[in-house]
Formats: structure tokens, sequence, C-alpha cells
């Protein structure tokens, strides 16, 4: 047999093999999974959005991607439909981490680059971090200090070429928008650890997507924002299905298997590697522009927030 045969074979990514590994093993997988993927979504995102209205796509794309959860179970009676109190808590979720979180970050791509978008989203840690210590009343550590400015210098200098963009009311609306939705993501997921505990997480995904995906086409049509779904051209639909099975269903299945099997420091780690497979990727096959001023400051901020991170887990 050819070496690089017996290699795959024996290899933790062989999926036979992949299913006798440990917990923990898969898990990383896992984590790579989300790393990778949601890095991507960025840029499909913005090809969607360059072909129709923008709460509409994420409508849509909320709404197919939920029905995929809910039909599942629903078909194979494998979860209970959630309880009074639990419905109160998939309302809240879907709110902050679909209608506001998602709608806001594609809403923010009609304005700047997938990439750049990516890298705002990596300051999520941040707000988890500012959260956790002021609802504590601790004080922050001179690490967390330091990566706090680290974090800080290297956005101001992704945007030092990006000055005269501020001139621009849409560039300076995508930028408030794109950190909206990375508060309004870090809220879902604290509110996550804390309510949603009582009932089958991946159910309750499904059930957030599907009311999401309501509301935000509803959005849509209200505001006279929408096109008649025999308009929508090709190239909004590709990117509405690699949005619905890798960022909506496949990544979100890895992310939650990640969340429940390692710990909220190691699984936040996609928050560093998406904003690179973004501007890699969106310079390779979309011309989106990289420039050292990017490359620089991405590398900053990423660090800057991994010392805030690290200094959070020490402390805890």
């Amino acid at each position: 047999m050819p070496d690089f045969i017996t290699t795959f074979l024996s290899s933790p990514y062989n999926p036979v093999n992949l299913r006798q590994r440990s917990t923990r093993t898969k898990a990383y997988v896992a984590l790579a999974m989300v790393c990778f993927f949601w890095g991507t979504t960025w840029l499909a995102s913005k090809q969607g959005v360059k072909h129709m209205p923008v709460f509409q796509l994420a409508g849509i794309r909320q709404f197919l991607g939920g029905m995929l959860y809910v039909l599942y179970f629903v078909v194979t009676g494998k979860a209970r439909w959630p309880g009074k109190q639990e419905w109160k808590t998939i309302f809240v979720l879907a709110l902050f981490n679909f209608i506001l979180s998602n709608g806001l970050a594609t809403w923010g791509l009609k304005f700047i680059s997938g990439g750049l978008a990516a890298i705002i989203n990596a300051i999520v840690p941040l707000w988890l971090v500012i959260n956790s210590f002021f609802s504590k009343g601790q004080s922050l550590p001179s690490k967390a200090v330091v990566g706090f400015s680290f974090g800080f210098a290297g956005i101001c200098f992704i945007f030092y070429e990006h000055l005269h963009d501020f001139l621009d009311p849409g560039f300076t609306l995508g930028i408030i928008i794109s950190l909206a939705a990375t508060w309004t993501w870090a809220m879902g997921t604290v509110y996550t650890k804390k309510h949603a505990k009582t009932f089958n997480p991946y159910f309750g995904i499904g059930l957030q997507m599907v009311i999401s995906g309501l509301v935000l086409y509803t959005v849509s049509q209200v505001s006279g924002n929408a096109v008649p779904v025999s308009q929508i051209p090709w190239q909004a639909w590709t990117a509405i299905g690699y949005l619905v099975v890798f960022g909506s269903v496949i990544s979100f299945l890895a992310y939650l298997y990640a969340l429940q099997n390692l710990s909220a420091a190691q699984t936040s780690l996609y928050a560093y590697i998406n904003p690179i497979v973004a501007v890699l990727l969106g310079s390779l096959l979309f011309d989106e522009k990289l420039t050292w001023y990017i490359a620089i400051g991405g590398t900053i901020t990423l660090y800057g927030v991994y010392l805030v991170n690290n200094a959070f887990r020490k402390v805890k």
C-alpha cells in the first residue's frame, strides 16, 4: 500500500478514525472547521449583498438554515419543544445572535470589505473580557491593559490609510455597524452561557434562526428594500446556499460542539483565525485590497486580543 494512503488511514483526520478519537480531539477538529468556514462566510456575504438587499439576504439565509435544523428534529423526534421560560431565552438569543449580530454584520458589508469586517469582528473576545471584569467589579490586570493598547494601536494602524475614507459617510457607517454587531454577538455569547442549558442547543439554534429569518425578511419587505424572489440572481443564490450549508449549519454545529467540550477561551481562538482566512482569500479570490497596513495592523490587533484573552484566562 502506498505510504501516503497508509499515512492518511492512520491520520486523526480520517473520518473513520475520527469517530474513535477522544471528545477533545473531535472538539479541536470542530474548532478548526469553525476557524475556516466562518472566515469564508464574510466573503460569501460580501458577494451576496452585491446582488440583493442586505436584510432580505440575511433573512433568507437564516430562515433556510434554521428550517434545516427544525425539520430534522421534528421528523426524528430527537428534541422536545421548549417550555414557556425557554421560549423567552430563545427569543432573546435570536435577537442578539442573529437579528442584531448577523443582520448588522451583513449590513456593514455593504460599505466595507469582507476582510476588514472580519478584523473588526476579532474584537468580540475583548467585549467578553470587559463584560466579565466589570460585571464582577474586578480591575483589569496589567497584561490586559497592554493587550488593549496593542489592539487599539493595531486598529489605528489599519485605518491610517483609510483616514480619507472616513469622509465617506457610508464607510463610517459600515465601521459603526460592524462594531455594534460585535457587541451584540458578545452579549449573546454571555447570555448563552448563563441561560441556554435546559434545552437542546442545536434545536434552539434552529428556532433562533427561523425567528430571526422571519423578522429580517419582514424588515426588508416593510422597508421596501426587497426584490421578488424570482428576480434574485444566481450569484446571490450561490452565496445564500454557501452561507446556509457552511455558515449556518456545519459551522454552528461545530461551534456548539467546540463550546461544549473546550473552554470559552480556547473556543474564542476562531476570532483570531477568521480574519486571516477572510483577508487572504478575499485578496486571492476577489481582489480585495491587501496592504501592509492591513497585514501589520491586523497582526498587532490579533496579538492584543490574545494578550487580553490570556490575561483573563489566568485570573479566572
